[in-house]
């Protein structure tokens, strides 16, 4: 089996090109030897004619003497390569040898048989290759008369053997050149495929930036350089996503676990009292917690990319689960001085995953509280438009800058780090929302302006 693709194309092309030139010269040679005998058919007819002519003319002079008038034709006549005979009915007035003579008579039988003054008739017996003749009947004072122009196949049929000679010689010589042509031509082709190839070997990890050049290649090329180079964007996109998310993802663990040792090695430097020990107990355990949760949503995330997580589609109702939502953070929105606000009067049905949809509300209403100022006020509506489902989440906080607006779904990304870590986030809370509202067929959308506060709005589809 041939495996590289420059000879297997080479292959196709000389197997395509032989079907072809042999088709070719299956066409011209029954083109030709049809165009032969065709020449020789009215070549044959114009000389029984002509004979025809003559005869009758002499027949006229010579006050009907049928023998005297066929060898003043034959011999006025001569014709070569030819066998021109008169007859009257089967009798052979002049022409022909003896050995012709059956085939002559049979061909003036043919002719009377066929009714017809001019006709054409086939001597499969004249000669080696057979023979072709051409009859001319006419009637004069009562006696019937037949006129043959006969010429033997042999002619034809050399010519025919020397054309299949040429062709059976030529054919090999063509392949041959056709061969080398094609190769020739599919290396060429191929070219750009061998750079692209050289250049994609030299690309690791470490300069997936790096791309192809191919310069003026075909289109077929150019649109395989593009994808490639489009795969490999998404590749470098990828690799610095997951870099930045290992290294945030580092950041954020480290925090914890240094805080979690520092006060494990402060409360067993020295004996300590009850209260010493309870206090360090109880700060690594605040931050166990915080390790606990960080290390929960990376998992969730994880399962998510991996395509994971199952959704537990159920029936319920949007508008009291937002209303749950709202109860269970009033007391953190009590607590800080923010008015929070839920409105969702009718009931709105819809088939998803309950818990997920219920951290996704919560994570919006937690960092719309994060970020509000005391005084403030969050609010909470859901709506519905068309066959869309619509949870809005607006409050009047700091808001976030536009180019902050762009990335505050990224993992890990904080527009302002040192207020976000004062609230004790991760920086996951917005993913988690992107990934529930995408994973329930929606998306979610914000709008903000830094010092007048942030609208998110979670779009789902009823199903």
């Amino acid at each position: 089996m041939i495996r590289t693709l420059r000879l297997r194309l080479t292959a196709w092309y000389l197997a395509f090109f032989s079907a072809l030139f042999l088709l070719l010269c299956v066409l011209l040679y029954g083109a030709l030897s049809r165009g032969m005998q065709r020449r020789l058919d009215a070549t044959l007819a114009s000389q029984a004619g002509t004979a025809a002519k003559l005869f009758q003319e002499e027949l006229e002079e010579m006050h009907g003497d049928a023998e005297g008038a066929a060898a003043d034709v034959l011999a006025e006549l001569q014709p070569s390569g030819q066998v021109v005979a008169i007859l009257e009915d089967t009798r052979i007035l002049a022409g022909g040898t003896a050995a012709q003579q059956p085939e002559l008579v049979a061909a003036a039988n043919a002719a009377r048989a066929a009714q017809a003054e001019e006709t054409v008739i086939g001597l499969p017996r004249w000669g080696a290759y057979g023979a072709r003749a051409a009859a001319r009947r006419f009637s004069d004072r009562g006696r019937s008369f037949t006129v043959l122009a006969v010429e033997s196949l042999d002619s034809i049929a050399a010519d025919l053997r020397s054309l299949r000679r040429a062709l059976a010689l030529a054919l090999p010589l063509l392949i041959l050149i056709a061969g080398a042509g094609g190769y020739w031509l599919t290396r060429r082709g191929l070219a750009p495929l061998g750079a692209m190839a050289t250049q994609a070997k030299s690309i690791t990890s470490r300069n997936l930036q790096a791309r192809l050049e191919i310069g003026n290649a075909a289109e077929e090329l150019g649109l395989l350089a593009t994808s490639f180079n489009e795969l490999l964007s998404r590749l470098d996109q990828s690799f610095e996503s997951m870099r930045r998310f290992v290294q945030d993802a580092s950041h954020e663990l480290r925090t914890p676990l240094a805080v979690i040792r520092g006060e494990a090695d402060v409360a067993l430097s020295r004996e300590r009292t009850a209260g010493e020990y309870r206090d360090s107990l109880a700060t690594i355990q605040q931050e166990s917690q915080r390790l606990s949760r960080l290390v929960d949503d990376l998992l969730n995330l994880a399962r998510a990319d991996a395509g994971r997580v199952q959704l537990r589609i159920e029936e319920l109702y949007l508008n009291d689960l937002l209303a749950e939502c709202c109860r269970s953070l009033q007391p953190l929105a009590a607590a800080r001085n923010i008015e929070l606000q839920c409105r969702c009067a009718e009931d709105v049905s819809f088939r998803g995953d309950e818990g997920l949809l219920r951290r996704m509300v919560i994570n919006l209403l937690d960092n719309a509280l994060r970020y509000t100022p005391p005084g403030g006020t969050v609010s909470a509506t859901l709506e519905t438009q068309g066959p869309d489902v619509r949870i809005r989440i607006a409050d009047t906080g700091i808001g976030i800058a536009p180019e902050a607006a762009q990335r505050v779904f990224e993992r890990f990304y904080r527009a302002d780090e040192s207020r976000s870590r004062q609230q004790d986030g991760f920086g996951l809370g917005l993913s988690i929302v992107k990934w529930i509202a995408e994973s329930h067929h929606g998306a979610v959308e914000l709008n903000s302006r830094p010092g007048a506060g942030s609208t998110f709005t979670v779009r789902l589809a009823r199903n």
